[in-house]
């Protein structure tokens, strides 16, 4: 199983979500088909829930392209480069905030719609369409979200993982979806059958208050990246390192800002030194700060450090 499942095509970032757009946009558009030709609201909430997530992925798939170009310095024209010259990590954030938001409101409206319609009597829809459709869906709903989260395994995407989570949480729609219409079609042509319009809009109101709170946690912690809040477990571990560092070098003390922003972890350092601390040299200085930016970790194209020294107090506040 897991030898037919490798995907060598699946090497990184981009290649992952160019596959799941392919396959999302397939799933909205048997969504909204077969919905609107089997009478059921909730195959057709699940095709426009699908096709916005295919919105956002490819937005994500443009922010991991300039992302890594900037990272690289590779395939980025002089003007983005002038002008973003911070790096575009802040639009990791910014999307997975607006795809939370899309998919929440979505989700909250099918609900509304869901009641409205348990109210009124519900509605009649052909089952025998929606089990194929549904079992088809939830095939390829099962595949994606395995080979992908196998796939992030060695990637490490947020973006990827989010995708993930987006794709198991459509094949538990799906299957709630496929359990409520074969119980719909065994219930066809018994005492029970008066029940079968209330089960489209019953399964679909379930299925939304389900899965609000997965866009919402997306949604916060996304704010929380924007608003630029200090991850706790990030500023806890600059803490220990720089207060090590400044006792051992007979510093004063320091002070650190710290934020994560999408994959970006950005640092900045302060220490203050003694007034009457010996001359010495650019190179001296610079070997301290490779050895403070050595103790944090994390060197790479996604970590923004800056290391200051000085005597004045000022200039760290």
């Amino acid at each position: 199983m897991s030898r037919w499942l490798h995907i060598p095509a699946l090497a990184d970032e981009r290649s992952v979500l160019r596959t799941s757009i392919t396959a999302t946009l397939l799933i909205a558009l048997l969504g909204v088909g077969f919905g609107l030709y089997s009478g059921s609201f909730s195959i057709v909430f699940d095709g426009v829930y699908s096709l916005i997530d295919a919105g956002m992925s490819l937005l994500s798939l443009l922010a991991v392209n300039l992302i890594t170009a900037y990272a690289s310095s590779k395939g980025l024209s002089r003007k983005l480069r002038e002008r973003f010259s911070m790096g575009f990590w802040h639009l990791e954030p910014l999307i997975l905030g607006l795809n939370g938001t899309l998919l929440a409101s979505a989700a909250l409206y099918a609900l509304v719609t869901a009641v409205d319609s348990l109210l009124n009597g519900g509605r009649e829809l052909q089952f025998g369409w929606a089990i194929g459709y549904a079992s088809v869906t939830l095939l390829v709903c099962v595949l994606v979200a395995i080979v992908e989260a196998r796939a992030n395994r060695r990637i490490q995407s947020d973006f990827v993982r989010l995708d993930v989570q987006g794709w198991f949480m459509s094949a538990g729609i799906t299957s709630a979806l496929l359990l409520a219409f074969v119980l719909g079609h065994a219930l066809q042509d018994t005492r029970w059958q008066w029940l079968t319009p209330y089960i489209d809009p019953a399964v679909l109101a379930v299925v939304c208050l389900l899965i609000l709170p997965i866009p919402v946690a997306v949604v916060r912690k996304a704010l929380s990246e924007i608003l630029l809040i200090t991850p706790p477990e990030l500023k806890q571990h600059v803490d220990e390192v720089a207060s090590a560092f400044v006792k051992k070098h007979g510093f004063l003390y320091h002070r650190a800002y710290v934020a994560k922003v999408g994959r970006s972890k950005e640092v900045e350092l302060f220490f203050i030194v003694p007034a009457d601390w010996p001359a010495m040299t650019i190179g001296q200085w610079d070997a301290l700060r490779e050895e403070i930016g050595a103790l944090i970790g994390d060197e790479g194209p996604d970590r923004w450090i800056t290391i200051m020294f000085t005597a004045d107090p000022e200039w760290a506040e």
